[in-house]
């Protein structure tokens, strides 16, 4: 290699070399989804991150044993089949196959092992035992939880301190809590709510429990190289995994790597249903048909530990880019990866400046081999030429606009859409005009909007 992986470590603060425990065999561990619903475009983000990872370590090291879990027991999973009157079952069993089918549409790799949490239960009541035999945790009323302040070094991963989240404790506090800080480990289930038998009684699992068991099952209870996850888990989420797992085996850490993507954002503000810009993946599937890799693309352009601004245009914007790599890879066999790229990658993963070097290499009637090779490496040019293009389109207005083949438009036409998209901007009418945008974009031309007002347009 001619250079060594860096790893920027939540645990620590600071980029560091990666040091595998056996670098023969890799082993990563990333939280993956609650399945009651739709993923959104924010929860595949860490997908695409960490699959991109993943074909870096399997590139650099061989062998790499990747998890991802499923969460199929979970409040919101209740609330759900309450809401839909459709069994608890039928529900995780649905949106798990839809949230892999919708990944895999992105060119996001199945992880080795796709845990479902229901098939660890055994595992978790063991942890949950030991866990109450060591003095960390303790049952009140059918209800397990575990006892913050007996681990002096909770905290770590979020830089919190203990004494900080005693202080700063509400003065009510859950009546079969000891301590506000304190988290469920396992709870009780009324008749009507799926449960499990259990030394403390019928119940289920708290959410943080799952991942600690399961990576113990998976890896043998030791330690492993990498845990990732978005950053909204740093607390509690990972913090509590740490506390459980730590505690459980004599101070051992859970993992070595600690890695967090950051937040998404759409057109500059925060997703959220309230906004109206709340976008699932599979709703932009169906708008975007066969653009799952632009989409990929547009979720790398970002560095991964900084917020990604996520839009409709950078979709057309980020598959105008794939054309010209797929046009210029066209009958070429992959060689090997670029250095630049590689060295890209290996510093922390940085995606941004790997598509830089991508299209240097475009550039370069010589390295087409090279280009192929290490645009497949973030997931990226790896269809079929010819099915890749004639695969998409963009639904519009209740139409199919085609996106494969020659381009369908004259001159004429198109002066006459940039007329029509001129106009509706001096009326205000935004959404006109980007339809009429995209609609162009989707038929390879490129508007140009230039200072004074006036419009051009380039084919791509």
């Amino acid at each position: 290699m001619t250079s060594k992986l860096k790893i920027y470590n939540t645990l620590t603060n600071k980029k560091e070399d990666f040091k595998p425990i056996d670098p023969t065999h890799i082993t990563m561990y990333v939280c993956g989804p609650t399945v009651y619903d739709y993923a959104h475009i924010g929860n595949a983000r860490p997908v695409v991150v960490f699959d991109t990872l993943a074909r870096l370590l399997r590139h650099d090291y061989g062998k790499l044993t990747y998890a991802r879990n499923i969460t199929d027991i979970d409040d919101k999973i209740i609330e759900a089949s309450k809401k839909t009157g459709d069994d608890i079952s039928v529900i995780t069993e649905k949106f798990a196959r839809i949230y892999e089918e919708d990944m895999a549409a992105l060119n996001a790799d199945m992880p080795n092992v796709v845990p479902k949490a229901t098939d660890y239960i055994a595992e978790m009541i063991t942890l949950i035992k030991d866990l109450i035999d060591k003095g960390n945790a303790y049952e009140v009323d059918g209800h397990v939880l575990f006892q913050v302040s007996t681990m002096k070094d909770y905290g770590e991963l979020s830089n919190r301190k203990v004494e900080d989240l005693l202080a700063g404790a509400r003065v009510e506090v859950a009546s079969y809590k000891r301590e506000a800080p304190d988290f469920i480990l396992w709870k009780p289930s009324s008749d009507d709510q799926p449960g499990w038998d259990s030394p403390w009684g019928r119940g289920r699992p708290g959410w943080h429990t799952e991942c600690s068991a399961m990576i113990d099952g998976i890896f043998d209870g030791n330690t492993i190289d990498i845990h990732g996850g978005g950053q909204d888990l740093i607390f509690p989420h990972h913090e509590n995994e740490i506390a459980q797992s730590k505690c459980s085996h004599d101070g051992k850490a859970l993992a070595n790597h600690w890695m967090h993507n950051g937040y998404l954002t759409v057109d500059g503000e925060k997703m959220s249903k309230s906004l109206g810009n709340f976008i699932t993946v599979h709703e932009l599937l169906e708008e975007f048909r066969g653009m799952g890799e632009a989409i990929r693309m547009c979720l790398l352009t970002a560095h991964y530990r900084q917020p990604v601004d996520f839009s409709r245009d950078g979709i057309i914007q980020a598959r105008k880019q794939l054309i010209r790599w797929y046009n210029a890879t066209k009958e070429v066999e992959p060689t090997k990866p670029s250095i630049a790229v590689l060295d890209a990658l290996r510093n922390d993963l940085n995606t941004p400046k790997a598509i830089m070097e991508l299209n240097q290499l475009a550039k370069d009637e010589s390295k087409k081999g090279e280009l192929l090779a290490s645009a497949q490496l973030l997931g990226l040019i790896c269809e079929d030429h010819d099915k890749w293009r004639g695969g998409a389109s963009v639904v519009s207005g209740g139409g199919t606009i085609t996106t494969s083949g020659t381009a369908e438009y004259t001159t004429e036409s198109v002066d006459k859409l940039v007329a029509e998209r001129t106009e509706a901007k001096k009326e205000k009418n935004y959404s006109k005009a980007d339809e009429i945008r995209n609609d162009l974009a989707s038929k390879r031309v490129t508007l140009l909007d230039h200072p004074d007002g006036t419009t051009t347009w380039e084919k791509s």
